[in-house]
């Protein structure tokens, strides 16, 4: 498999012959509101152009419906039968914005040879999570493809530990920048849960995204790497892309799995 990192959370996946794309965010530099009063959203400029960045999609992967994951721009440009999957929750607004082949992924969807299971998340926790509301994260698994689990905006919860101690994904792809909403109320994974994940699947590769790009983040790409040399996690498990660096994480680089 390759995955390219494009911005925020938004990444290009090729798998299993598909290319997919995963929660596009196409908003021009400072064009959005600002989500702490620090500064107007997106940070940062996209690293391609939307054309380039929609070539040769197959499917697109919808987390959840806040604008940092699919935005006005990217629903502008984006084709109206282009296969489209969502959490249950957002399949009937995905359907009124006029995406005709939005389907649901709940619990799993199968397709082009791609296994896909829904793994529910905690997108904060107490007063902030009902805010929030659900957001999802998605399980991958096809032949010849190592498994890939995308947590999405989620932080490390009991829900999500599950999947990585039973299910034990080669691939993990974690939203790293420790976002905050409120009174400094974590509603993504942060430089410690991020290592964490590393320690629970210390032969697995772990992929650190959506950082950088937004005003309410509080880890950058340089806190996480001098926090996981710290604690020992070697630069080889833990990912930190930039922003359109591809990244290739097939089952012949992969660490060997110990019986």
């Amino acid at each position: 498999m390759e995955l390219q990192l494009i911005r925020n959370a938004t990444i290009r996946m090729s798998y299993h012959g598909q290319n997919l794309l995963v929660d596009p965010y196409f908003a021009e530099p400072f064009s959005l509101p600002s989500y702490t009063g620090r500064s107007r959203n997106p940070l940062t400029e996209l690293p391609l152009a939307p054309a380039e960045i929609l070539a040769g999609v197959d499917l697109v992967m919808v987390s959840h419906r806040h604008s940092d994951h699919f935005d006005a721009a990217a629903q502008a440009v984006l084709a109206r039968d282009m296969p489209l999957l969502c959490q249950p929750e957002d399949e009937a607004a995905l359907r009124e914005l006029g995406f005709t082949a939005a389907y649901p992924v709940g619990p799993s969807w199968e397709g082009r040879g791609i296994r896909i299971a829904r793994v529910p998340g905690r997108h904060g926790s107490g007063a902030v999570l009902a805010e929030m509301g659900p957001a999802s994260g998605f399980f991958f698994e096809a032949e010849q493809e190592p498994s890939v689990y995308w947590a999405g905006d989620t932080i490390l919860c009991e829900e999500v530990g599950d999947i990585l101690l039973r299910r034990r994904p080669q691939v993990v792809i974690v939203h790293a920048c420790g976002a905050e909403w409120g009174p400094a109320e974590k509603i993504v994974m942060d430089e410690f849960q991020t290592v964490a994940v590393c320690k629970m699947l210390p032969e697995s590769i772990v992929v650190a995204t959506h950082m950088e790009a937004l005003d309410h983040a509080t880890v950058s790409r340089q806190m996480l790497r001098e926090y996981a040399r710290k604690n020992q996690v070697p630069d080889e498990q833990l990912r930190i892309p930039a922003d359109g660096e591809l990244l290739r994480l097939d089952l012949g680089i992969l660490p060997v799995r110990k019986p």
